[in-house]
């Protein structure tokens, strides 16, 4: 489920990247030392390889895409479908991303 201030947020990031708001900050194009733990080289090296990507972010590629076709349906019977659908992949995807911060 999305966050209240999620709109506020990516209204300030974007304004901040239209301003030049992140050019020339500390650390620019260095690795984030949260994101790249030793214990998860081997995993990330395996899945970059592989091309894998995490299940939320799968979950949220269909979403998006199920959205985009709803706009372009007229038939109430498969738009009621198409909504069946989004809800279903809403509800994966906030389990998924609940797992991810109780387990990692």
């Amino acid at each position: 489920m999305a966050h209240v201030m999620n709109a506020a947020i990516e209204m300030a990031l974007e304004q901040a990247s239209r301003t030049d708001a992140f050019q020339n900050l500390p650390g620019a194009g260095q690795p984030l030392e949260f994101l790249s733990r030793p214990s998860d080289a081997v995993i990330d090296r395996i899945m970059k390889e592989n091309q894998a990507k995490p299940l939320a972010v799968g979950l949220k590629q269909q979403l998006t895409q199920a959205s985009a076709q709803l706009q372009n349906m007229s038939d109430a019977r498969e738009r009621k479908e198409q909504m069946r659908l989004i809800a279903d992949l809403q509800t994966r995807l906030g389990l998924e991303l609940e797992a991810m911060q109780k387990y990692g």
